[in-house]
């Protein structure tokens, strides 16, 4: 069953932008001969409202998507482990999860502009390699126009696309509160993170902070 109190409106759809901004992997669900559909972990960059791959001309994913371009591309990330005793000291049934994931489908397309892959290759660079330490990657560079032209550029463009944060939306004031004290004493790397994500996100903390 999926819970919608766990699902980002657009209210908080600038989040889901960062959130895709952010990451820098995620899977692409291609189709494949057989009985079996194909998932390709895969890095991206999220670019113009679109999301990014690149990669070689030649291989099973790009004939793939010349044959179908149908697609499927997902991003998800861990924040922290809710272990069952922080809630109940003996079932295990409390144990959670706390994530962000974002799910989208839409049509792949092979870039074929030298520009457009110009440009996603050097956003894809400033993602992965933010310190710099390199030229920009130009037509004009004598050292980048070969490479350009024979690295394939792939844009899917979104059709639609489901955001999922879970943080505790279905938890009442007073568990909230006691867990993500918890999380705090714990102080695992993203325990504060999470803390802070948990008053955002739940309906119940923003009253909970008021009552206070």
């Amino acid at each position: 069953m999926r819970r919608k109190e766990f699902l980002i409106g657009d209210e908080n759809y600038e989040d889901v932008v960062e959130f895709l901004q952010e990451m820098s992997f995620g899977f692409l669900g291609i189709w494949k001969e057989g009985d079996y559909p194909g998932v390709v972990p895969i890095n991206y960059v999220y670019f113009n409202d679109a999301i990014y791959l690149h990669g070689s001309k030649a291989g099973e994913k790009m004939n793939s998507i010349k044959q179908k371009p149908n697609v499927s591309f997902a991003v998800a990330k861990e924040y922290a482990q809710i272990p069952s005793y922080m809630s109940d000291p003996f079932y295990a049934c409390p144990a959670t999860v706390f994530f962000k994931s974002v799910y989208m489908t839409g049509k792949a397309e092979v870039v074929e502009d030298l520009q457009e892959k110009c440009d996603v290759l050097n956003e894809l660079m400033h993602k992965l390699q933010p310190e710099g330490g390199y030229h920009p990657i130009t037509l004009e560079h004598s050292g980048y126009a070969s490479h350009v032209k024979a690295t394939a550029v792939i844009r899917i463009d979104i059709d639609q696309l489901t955001a999922k944060f879970k943080f505790g939306q279905n938890w009442k004031p007073k568990k909230l509160q006691h867990i993500s004290e918890q999380l705090l004493q714990r102080g695992q790397a993203l325990d504060e993170q999470t803390a802070e994500l948990m008053m955002r996100y739940c309906p119940h903390a923003k009253q909970h902070n008021e009552a206070e």
